[in-house]
């Protein structure tokens, strides 16, 4: 039985009962009711690496000299525009997500401007700058080893391709792994020259979008889900899913003070300070 009042310093509990209700419904139910729903960047990825903040994969080609001298002022002028309607609060859903459909669908237009090819993205998801949590590796054996689905949802600007060779490079890409991401399509020589519909943007990652994906199959007969996201938005990731009961685990990784009380009324579980996974494991391993 989980110790829910001796925690890790870096984990808040905000609602012990209800931990407490859910970890036994899952545990009777069984680990074959259940799915795991994740975001990529800065949830599986830690988001401070060397003292720098790293907030996701497309980040580093941004900042890189991958592509054309002109790509990386033309995406840095984008992220400037649109980034504080993306953190605005007082800014409506509707209209946030309206931003955020243009400023994903530009930039991808820029990106193909730009001459994107798998050779890039491949650089990129060597970048040792991208790294796992602590713990993730031994997370994402365990739901492997157990035939527990997870699906990770990302408005990765780099999609796919990126999230799969960064889970290869650690040597956790499993068969229980499904990616819901934006993908490209490419000519013969590997040179992007589309990208599919529909796009996933950072306020559109939910799961009605599942049923247009393999992943479908995998988990609509599992209920009882683990989500794992760092934004308060990642918990519309399951919005649209017919799910019994469903355990919230938020990662806050930064300005702890101004934020812990909105996270902790959006999370049942808060790991603070880009902290590591052990607790999401001790979690799981009770319930199976």
């Amino acid at each position: 039985m989980i110790d829910l009042v001796q925690l890790p310093e870096n984990v808040i509990i905000p609602n012990f009962e209800r931990l407490a209700d859910l970890l036994k419904i899952f545990k009777e139910q069984g680990k074959d009711k259940i799915h795991v729903l994740a975001d990529f960047d800065r949830t599986l990825t830690k988001a401070i690496v060397a003292g720098q903040k790293m907030p996701s994969i497309i980040s580093i080609l941004r900042d890189g000299r991958f592509l054309t001298p002109e790509y990386a002022q033309k995406a840095h002028k984008l992220f400037d525009y649109y980034h504080p309607f993306e953190i605005d609060l007082n800014l409506g859903l509707a209209d946030k997500k309206k931003k955020m459909e243009e400023w994903w669908r530009k930039h991808f237009e820029l990106l193909l401007k730009s001459g994107l090819s798998k050779k890039e993205i491949s650089e990129v998801a060597q970048d040792p700058r991208i790294q796992l949590r602590p713990g993730a590796e031994e997370l994402l054996k365990e739901l492997n080893q157990q035939k527990i689905p997870l699906v990770i949802m990302s408005s990765a600007g780099l999609g796919t391709e990126s999230i799969s060779l960064v889970l290869q490079r650690e040597k956790s890409l499993y068969d229980n792994i499904n990616i819901i991401s934006n993908e490209f399509e490419y000519d013969q020589s590997g040179q992007a020259i589309k990208v599919k519909e529909p796009i996933i943007h950072t306020l559109n990652k939910d799961e009605t979008m599942i049923q247009q994906f393999p992943a479908y199959q995998a988990v609509k007969n599992r209920p009882n889900v683990i989500l794992l996201g760092d934004n308060l938005e990642d918990v519309g990731m399951v919005d649209g899913f017919d799910y019994d009961n469903l355990l919230r685990i938020g990662f806050l990784n930064e300005n702890v003070d101004r934020n812990s009380e909105i996270y902790k009324k959006n999370f049942d579980v808060v790991i603070i300070n880009d902290g590591g996974m052990e607790f999401i494991n001790i979690i799981l391993k009770e319930v199976i």
